[in-house]
C-alpha cells in the first residue's frame, strides 16, 4: 500500500502534516492492527507493530490472568513497597554473577548471605558459604548435590561400591525435591505420611529406609500440603543413634522454602537450623516469606567443608577471577538488591512483626471456618502446642486459646505469643467436617473452590499426598499482604459458595446464583463474629440451626417468618431463571 496520507485524507494537507507519509506509518487501533498483520500466532512474527500497540494488546491479554492479591494458593510475595520496585527497576540490566564489573553488588550479595548465615545460627566469626539462586529449588538441588558428591567421596575412601545412591525424604516434598534426585540419579525413597505423623515425614517410617547408600534426607520446615513443620532435632537424634551403630554419616538439607524465614522470628526456640549437629544446608525462597518479587532463592551451607570443591567453578572470562557453584550461570542482580533493601528495611523486629500478623489472620481464619460446624482444618497451628486433628474437643481448645492470646499479646514485634500454639506457617488447609459431608453426602468442594473464583478467589481443592490422597483439602496461605479485612470477607465467600453450591444440588447453577450477596451487608469484623459463636459442644441439630443462622449474619438467609413471606413460586422461579439465561 503507497497511497500518501495527503492522498487518503486531503484535510490532513492543511494541517501541516508530512505529506510523504504513507498509510503504513498511521497506527491503527492495536487490536485491528494485530488482526491485519499477523497469523498463526505460534509462528514468529514476519513484521513488528507500534511500541504502544504492542505494549496495549499483552497488557489487555494479561487481564485473563487471576488478581495475584486474590491467590491465596500462592506463598509468592505480590506485593513490594515503591522504593523497593524503584531499585528493581534501576538495577534490571544487571548481571549478578559478573562481580568484577558489578563490585558492589557483590558486596550486597555477601552481606545477605551472612545476614542470613547469623539469622540460621551459623558459627559467630565464620564467613558464610552459600549463594543466592532463582528460587529455593535450585537452593534445594544444590544442597542434595553435594550431599551426593561427599557421601561419594566416604565411600570411594572405604572403597565401597558407589552406584546406588539414594535420597529419603516425606511423599509430603513438593516437586523440586524429587527432581533432585531423578535429574542428579539418586533413588528417591519418599516415606509415607499418616495422621499419625501429621501428614508430614514420619521418623520411624524413615529409619526403615536408611542404610549406607543415603546421601542424606531432605526435611521440610513447612509443608505444602498443610503447613506443618517437619521435626528436624527429632531426625538428627535418630541419625546419630544409626551413626553410634553403623558408623553412617547422614547430614541433612532443610527446604526451609517458607519455613526459614519465619521460625527465626515466631518460633526463636524451635531448634531446626545450625544449631542441630546433622544439619548441613538450608534453602529458602526469598520471594515468599523473605518478601522479595519472584525470582530468588538462598542455599547457605554450614561451613566450608559441606560444600565440595569440586562443585566450584572458577572462571576469568567476565574480567576477573571468579567462584560460582550455581546450576545457573546468569542471574539478574535486582532481586538480589531488592532482598537485601527487604532485609535492612524491616530488620528482626520489623519481620517479627509482619510473620506475627501473618499467623494471627491464618488463626483468625482457621477458627472462623471450624467454628461454621461446615468445616474442619488439617493444618494445626492454630492448635495449642502438643494438639493435633480436629475434634469438639481440639475446636473448643483453639477457639479459647485464641480469644486468650488476642487479648494478651504485648507487641507486634513479641514472638512470646506463638509459644502457646503448635509450629507451622500461615497457611490454612481445610475441608468439609464429617457432619457436614454425613448431612450433604453430594457436597462437592470443587464447586466450592470454582464458585470462589466468581468472587475473584483463587483457592485450590487438592488431594493429600498419595497414600491419603482420598483426602481433598482447600488451602489458603495467608501472607503479608492478608488483612482482616481480607479474613471477614474471605469467610464471607466461602459460605456464601459453600450454600450456593448446596442449593445447586436441587435447582440449576443459575438459579443458585441468582441471589447475589446483599450489598448493604457489612463484613467489618465478622470473622470475629463468627469464631465467638461457636463455644460450646453442639449435636447435629443445633449445628445446622447454628448454619443458618451464621447465613443469616452475612445476609444469605433471612429470618424463618420472612423467608416464608418471600418464597416465589414455581413458575416465577422458571421464568427468572430463563430470563437470566
Amino acid at each position: 500500500m503507497t497511497e500518501s496520507v495527503g492522498d487518503l485524507l486531503p484535510g490532513m494537507r492543511r494541517m501541516g502534516l508530512n505529506r510523504r507519509a504513507t498509510a503504513a506509518q498511521i497506527d491503527l487501533t492495536y487490536g485491528a492492527g494485530y488482526s491485519e498483520s499477523t497469523g498463526d500466532v505460534h509462528a514468529f512474527p514476519t513484521t513488528g507493530m507500534p511500541a504502544r500497540n504492542a505494549y496495549q494488546l499483552i497488557h489487555d491479554s494479561l487481564k485473563f490472568d487471576g488478581d495475584p492479591a486474590l491467590n491465596c494458593a500462592t506463598f509468592l510475595t505480590t506485593w513490594m513497597e515503591p522504593e523497593a520496585e524503584k531499585l528493581i527497576v534501576e538495577n534490571l540490566g544487571k548481571n549478578r554473577v559478573d562481580i568484577d564489573e558489578y563490585e558492589a553488588t557483590e558486596r550486597v550479595h555477601r552481606r545477605c548471605l551472612a545476614h542470613l548465615h547469623d539469622l540460621w545460627n551459623g558459627t559467630p566469626g565464620q564467613e558464610a558459604t552459600g549463594t543466592v539462586t532463582v528460587g529455593s529449588s535450585e537452593g534445594i538441588m544444590l544442597g542434595g548435590l553435594a550431599m551426593k558428591w561427599r557421601w561419594r567421596q566416604r565411600m570411594q575412601a572405604q572403597g565401597k561400591d558407589t552406584s546406588r545412591p539414594n535420597i529419603v525424604f516425606g511423599a509430603n516434598a513438593q516437586v523440586a525435591l524429587e527432581k533432585t534426585a531423578r535429574y542428579f540419579d539418586m533413588e528417591a525413597r519418599l516415606v509415607p505420611v499418616s495422621d499419625k505423623s501429621h501428614y508430614v515425614l514420619d521418623i520411624e517410617k524413615a529409619v526403615e529406609m536408611i542404610d549406607e547408600n543415603t546421601v542424606g534426607l531432605f526435611v521440610i520446615l513447612g509443608s505444602t500440603y498443610t503447613g506443618h513443620f517437619e521435626d528436624v532435632a527429632g531426625m538428627s537424634k535418630v541419625l546419630d543413634r544409626l551413626h553410634k551403630e553403623h558408623g553412617w554419616e547422614i547430614p541433612i538439607h532443610v527446604d526451609g522454602a517458607c519455613g526459614a524465614m519465619i521460625a527465626p522470628f515466631v518460633f526463636p526456640d524451635l531448634a531446626w537450623d545450625f544449631r542441630v549437629p546433622h544439619v548441613a544446608s538450608i534453602s529458602t525462597s526469598g520471594h515468599k516469606f523473605g518478601l522479595t518479587y519472584p525470582g530468588i532463592g538462598w542455599v547457605v551451607w554450614r561451613s566450608p567443608e559441606c560444600l565440595p570443591s569440586e562443585l566450584t567453578f572458577e572462571l576469568s572470562y567476565l574480567g576477573g577471577v571468579e567462584k560460582t557453584f550455581t546450576l545457573n550461570f546468569s542471574h539478574p542482580a535486582c532481586f538480589l538488591i531488592a532482598q537485601y533493601y527487604q532485609f535492612i528495611r524491616f530488620g528482626r523486629s520489623g519481620f517479627t512483626r509482619m510473620v506475627n500478623a501473618c499467623m494471627y489472620h491464618a488463626r483468625l481464619l482457621s477458627v472462623a471456618l471450624e467454628a461454621t460446624g461446615a468445616f474442619e482444618c488439617m493444618s494445626d497451628m492454630h492448635r495449642p502446642r502438643g494438639q493435633f486433628g480436629f475434634s469438639e474437643a481440639t475446636r473448643l481448645a483453639a477457639s479459647n486459646l485464641f480469644a486468650e492470646s488476642a487479648m494478651c499479646q504485648k507487641s507486634g514485634a513479641d514472638p512470646s505469643v506463638n509459644d502457646v500454639y503448635n509450629y507451622g506457617q500461615p497457611e490454612v488447609a481445610f475441608r468439609f467436617s464429617d457432619w457436614f459431608i454425613q448431612k450433604n453426602p453430594n457436597a462437592n468442594q470443587d464447586v466450592v473452590s470454582t464458585l470462589l473464583r466468581v468472587r475473584g478467589w483463587i483457592i485450590p481443592n487438592y488431594p493429600l499426598p498419595p497414600n491419603r490422597g482420598s483426602i481433598r483439602i482447600l488451602r489458603v496461605v495467608i501472607r503479608e499482604t492478608s488483612s482482616e479485612d481480607t479474613v471477614n470477607r474471605l469467610v464471607r465467600d466461602i459460605m456464601w459458595a459453600t450454600q450456593t453450591m448446596l442449593e445447586s444440588l436441587t435447582k440449576p447453577l443459575g438459579e443458585a446464583l441468582l441471589r447475589p450477596l446483599p450489598p448493604t451487608v457489612s463484613t467489618s469484623d465478622l470473622a470475629r463474629d463468627v469464631a465467638a459463636t461457636h463455644k460450646e459442644t453442639m449435636n447435629d441439630s443445633r449445628r445446622s440451626s447454628h448454619w443458618e443462622g451464621l447465613l443469616g449474619k452475612i445476609g444469605e438467609l433471612k429470618a424463618a417468618a420472612s423467608s416464608a413471606a418471600a418464597v416465589i413460586d414455581k413458575e416465577a422461579k422458571k421464568a427468572v431463571y430463563q430470563h437470566s439465561c
